[in-house]
């Protein structure tokens, strides 16, 4: 039985990637095929690199709409693409009403204003399939110069640099689902600073700088946290790693808030951070702050062994598992109701699940 989180990579690799690499059809238009830990594909239509992507937005209940804009143009971002266009499905559980669908479609066009793109379309249904809302999307972009910079292109001996802080969009999420609980427990300047953070989402503007510079390897760190993020990184480029605890930049929310959830903040879902592998990483880390975003030089590429070092040791960099968010401690009582759905547990054959342990990106 599968525990909640993304599929083992092993058992990913078994039942998914490997009978589709064993596919028969073998298109010489594909030029970017999937691998785990590959966020995108790309396609050469008439000389031009199309590349697509998609998840789903499952765990959050606020900000959805926002949410499925931003994560998923932040995967074409992070190949050295520009996005172009999404498709949204939205699935709302019975008991809907308009002002839900109207809250999804205002924070998924806020988004689209920000990133310059359109939404071409998609499909919305009301189902008893669904708890909660969910957003699933699938965005279109296209390269520049017929470049695309996979999540598997790091180096032996380059460096490894982190953009924003960890736990950015975790912090955001839990700031905001659970914004009553924190109140009691932290001042309320740090919940404002904590929910906020989803403007610091899209990592367009790094991916641009870091492409200019000569980036081999870029990936937004989503569900596993930065720990997860670089690991996917190492085992896409079939490389080891050396990544140094101490110098991953962390927001004093984030710890304040983690510190209360009980969870690591390194393994929270950490979308609009960006890891990317280059050479002379500390000007890049200048170039980058120079145009205002924050980064840290936090490892280095190596041969083979992949760990973590911090002031007590070295230990191994394990694969991600599900992710921090999920982990979630705070004790929620009853079930709450608010804006026709249960925003915070899902009835199931055993009862009540909270949110924290619901399937998310």
């Amino acid at each position: 039985m599968f525990e909640i989180g993304k599929i083992p990579p092993e058992i990913l690799e078994a039942i998914v990637m490997n009978p589709i690499r064993k596919n028969r059809v073998r298109r010489e238009d594909v030029v970017l095929r999937p691998k785990t830990g590959e966020d995108c594909s790309a396609i050469d239509l008439a000389g031009e690199l199309c590349v697509l992507s998609t998840d789903p937005i499952t765990g959050a209940a606020k900000d959805i709409g926002y949410l499925a804009v931003q994560i998923n143009c932040n995967d074409i971002f992070s190949s050295g693409a520009a996005p172009v266009g999404i498709l949204l499905t939205v699935l709302l559980p019975a008991g809907s009403c308009e002002a839900d669908l109207e809250e999804i479609m205002e924070g998924a066009l806020r988004a689209a204003r920000e990133l310059d793109i359109e939404i071409l379309g998609g499909h919305t249904e009301v189902t008893d399939a669904v708890c909660k809302p969910i957003v699933s999307a699938a965005v279109i972009g296209k390269s520049k110069k017929r470049k695309v910079v996979q999540t598997g292109g790091a180096e032996v001996g380059q460096d490894v640099i982190m953009t924003k802080w960890a736990g950015l969009e975790g912090t955001a999420i839990i700031a905001k689902e659970y914004e009553e609980i924190l109140n009691r427990r932290l001042p309320a300047g740090i919940i404002h600073s904590a929910k906020e953070m989803k403007v610091f989402l899209s990592v367009g503007k790094e991916a641009s700088l870091a492409v200019e510079h000569g980036a081999t390897a870029m990936h937004d760190a989503t569900e596993g946290g930065v720990l997860g993020a670089v690991w996917e990184v190492a085992e896409c480029s079939q490389t080891g790693v050396a990544l140094w605890r101490d110098k991953i930049p962390l927001k004093e929310e984030t710890r304040l808030i983690c510190k209360e959830a009980d969870i690591d903040p390194l393994r929270l879902i950490s979308s609009g951070t960006m890891i990317i592998t280059a050479w002379d990483g500390e000007e890049l880390v200048d170039k980058l702050a120079a145009q205002g975003i924050s980064a840290a030089v936090i490892g280095k590429i190596t041969e083979k062994e992949r760990i973590l070092v911090s002031a007590q040791g070295t230990e191994p960099l394990e694969e991600p598992k599900a992710d921090a968010l999920y982990q979630v401690k705070f004790e929620l009582g009853q079930k709450r109701k608010a804006d026709g759905y249960e925003r915070f547990c899902c009835k199931n054959s055993g009862g009540i699940t909270p949110f924290g342990d619901q399937k998310i990106f």
